[in-house]
């Protein structure tokens, strides 16, 4: 990414102050090129003070010094706030509105803006981030490649067709929460077999944790580690019989199908 490009954000809540501390810390700008705006002033403020990041007072003045806007704000504040957003004609938007197509974005904006929107997860707040990512008509590679760049300082950002987003939303939108249940549980089960709250939190965490970093770093599919750990009558064994026969795999199937069509009625 270029170091003079000049982005800014139009809110900073937890998402938004992610992705500004994933940039500074990823050095992919420097933090006078990174302007913020926000209807707290307090956590404008807060993320000048750490970071040294520009604090604008409004959405005009933000557009006056920045390339490119991040819109990170309240999906539902979509009709109040882009109507404001007099931007010229070199500018561009990143939106992470969730279920707002660029379509509808490009309809506020002024004609040939180029859009680019990202439907992220919570996890970036963490930089563990999944996000996925689609340009609008009018928006280039180039613009896209700059939203990667800035996704990807927080995590995983792919590039996909609009029409998937969607599903994106059911599986990594929703699917960390699903995570957080799964760990729940078993911590839950650990203390009924006799292990403190404690032990079987930290046991439960770092379990769920290791098995993901286990697939990732060896490529290979979790059909194949999982049948590695599975000896013969053994315990794991037993325990995969009892989660199957519970219709783990179908309840889970069946929570990624009702997120992503809940995400497509949303966006109607």
């Amino acid at each position: 990414m270029d170091k003079n490009f000049r982005l800014g954000f139009i809110g900073v809540g937890n998402m938004g102050s992610a992705i500004v501390a994933g940039v500074l810390k990823n050095e992919l700008l420097p933090p006078q090129n990174i302007v913020v705006t926000d209807i707290d002033k307090q956590r404008v403020a807060s993320l000048h003070e750490q970071f040294g990041v520009i604090a604008a007072d409004g959405i005009d003045e933000l557009l006056g010094r920045v390339d490119a806007a991040l819109y990170a704000a309240k999906p539902q504040d979509v009709p109040k706030i882009f109507p404001l957003l007099s931007m010229s004609p070199n500018q561009w938007l990143i939106s992470i509105a969730a279920g707002v197509k660029t379509g509808t974005l490009e309809e506020y904006l002024p004609e040939n803006t180029p859009v680019v929107r990202v439907m992220p997860s919570i996890t970036a707040s963490v930089g563990a981030g999944a996000a996925a990512i689609c340009g609008g008509k009018h928006a280039t590679d180039e613009h896209i490649g700059i939203t990667q760049e800035i996704f990807t300082s927080v995590g995983k950002a792919i590039v996909m067709e609009e029409k998937l987003l969607d599903a994106v939303t059911g599986l990594s939108g929703s699917g960390p929460a699903f995570v957080f249940l799964f760990i729940e549980a078993l911590a839950d089960a650990g203390v009924q077999v006799g292990l403190s709250r404690q032990d079987a939190t930290v046991l439960a965490i770092q379990t769920a944790l290791g098995a993901s970093k286990m697939v990732e770093q060896t490529g290979e599919h979790p059909a194949i580690l999982k049948n590695r750990v599975t000896s013969p009558g053994g315990t794991t064994a037993a325990g995969l019989y009892e989660l199957e026969s519970g219709g783990l795999r179908v309840a889970i199937t069946n929570a990624v199908i009702a997120a992503t069509k809940r995400s497509a009625e949303l966006a109607k």
